[in-house]
């Protein structure tokens, strides 16, 4: 049984950490044994992906994703997706703090909420019980950055075990919906991500690049899609009250010579090495930005809680090297906090994926720090490249500095032109989702 874990070097086949299970001592047989996926023979692949249009009314979906890790883009994609896949299912839903979850959700859908780590065995009878397993955005296919402080394959294994579960035992349908594939940066994590995918009916990943790692491993073309991140979805109005889903929100600066600065940072980037030097450049390049505007920094943490690093101590640490900036802090909890702060600034410097997404949809103008490679895919659809900088090797300060005046002095014109791509997202997922019923391979309703 231990056999499968040393074939890749580890000595243990126990992996912690994982978003939505840990099975200490779980293992595999890639050879089509025990849980891993066995190689189809002939004919039957076509007889399991035969589609048909189903209904995706009265279904039960267990739902899989990184929930109640105070990490608001992840709380507002699980959201979003119970929002386009309709109030009439009911919900199975992994949480590290069920009864926050539950209390989230609990008033707009049917849900049942288990804990990702205590209640694995809720999670084998939800297996059980489900029509449809389904996992829900974020970058699931991947290895970990060693600044995580896990094993690089913990989640690839995880995902596999869970993969395997649903589709060689208990015969499920599997959609990994907009999700990121990547980093995969070595010959076994492209082994456990190909038979991943090779288990999955619905893969639509939300950039190009996931888009060509998965024909790299195999994906057909029919079983794949490339489509928006799902947050697009979400009109202005989601995130600002009384704001019309055309009409951009106005910066609201008390003075008119004062620049305000949304900072938003992430510990967690591909090369920690660089992140020493990384915030001294960021750091100095405001203080240049400071000899010639006015500024008030406001600080924008998309996850205050749950991890050592999280955002709003990253926010807090970087404040010593500028004592002299203005700070302001915000008690941010959830999506529409965030968009709040974002209407008050003239602009985003950011990391995080969903802080730069909700500022485009309300056409709020930003900088890109590129922490890695889905921010980077992001800044390139929405045609921001020549606004960003990448943050994993060193960076001349008076780079920053200019490119947040370029910035600035194309506000209202980088402003309509995140808008209008924003708009043609939230429309090409509208078709995604209303579609998705009929790429379902048969299932039975409840």
């Amino acid at each position: 049984m231990r056999a499968w874990p040393r074939l890749f070097g580890f000595r243990s086949a126990s992996w912690r950490g994982c978003w939505f299970c840990c099975w200490p001592g779980m293992v595999f047989s890639p050879c089509g044994s025990g849980w891993g996926p066995p190689c189809p023979a002939p004919g039957v692949r076509a007889k399991q992906t035969r589609r048909m249009r189903t209904n995706m009314q009265n279904k039960r979906i267990l739902f899989l994703g990184t929930h109640a890790q105070m990490n608001i883009g992840d709380e507002l994609l699980l959201e979003t997706f119970l929002n386009q896949l309709g109030a009439e299912n009911l919900y199975y839903i992994n949480s590290y703090d069920p009864a926050f979850t539950a209390a989230q959700l609990a008033d707009r859908f049917q849900v049942e909420v288990f804990h990702t780590v205590k209640e694995r065995s809720k999670l084998m009878r939800y297996l059980g019980q489900c029509d449809l397993l389904f996992f829900g955005g974020g970058s699931i296919i991947k290895e970990l950055y060693p600044s995580t402080g896990r094993h690089p394959y913990s989640t690839l294994l995880m995902v596999l075990a869970l993969v395997s579960a649903a589709k060689q035992l208990a015969r499920k349908p599997i959609i990994m919906s907009n999700i990121g594939v990547g980093p995969l940066m070595s010959q076994r994590g492209h082994q456990l991500a190909r038979w991943i995918l090779r288990q999955v009916d619905v893969v639509t990943v939300r950039d190009e690049k996931s888009y060509e790692t998965c024909r790299r491993l195999g994906v057909p073309p029919e079983r794949l899609q490339l489509v928006p991140d799902a947050v697009f979805a979400n009109p202005p109005s989601v995130f600002l009250d009384g704001v019309a889903d055309k009409e951009r929100p106005r910066s609201a600066s008390d003075s008119p010579g004062l620049l305000k600065i949304a900072l938003n940072l992430n510990y967690d980037i591909e090369n920690p090495s660089n992140w020493e030097t990384f915030r001294q450049n960021l750091a100095d390049g405001l203080h240049l930005l400071a000899e010639r505007h006015e500024l008030e920094i406001h600080a924008l943490p998309m996850q205050s809680h749950f991890k050592t690093m999280h955002d709003a101590r990253v926010l807090d640490e970087f404040q010593a090297l500028i004592p002299s900036l203005p700070f302001r802090r915000h008690a941010i909890q959830n999506h529409q906090d965030v968009a709040r702060v974002l209407a008050e600034c003239d602009i985003l410097i950011g990391e995080r994926l969903h802080a730069l997404v909700i500022a485009a949809i309300l056409g709020i103008p930003f900088y890109g720090l590129l922490y890695d490679i889905k921010v980077r895919e992001l800044v390139k659809s929405l045609g921001m490249q020549a606004h960003a900088v990448d943050i994993n090797r060193p960076f001349d300060p008076a780079v920053l500095a200019e490119g947040v005046e370029t910035v600035l002095q194309r506000q209202e014109q980088i402003a309509c032109h995140l808008q209008q791509r924003s708009s043609a997202f939230r429309q090409e997922l509208q078709t995604y989702f209303a579609s998705l019923e009929e790429r379902l391979p048969r299932t039975v309703g409840r």
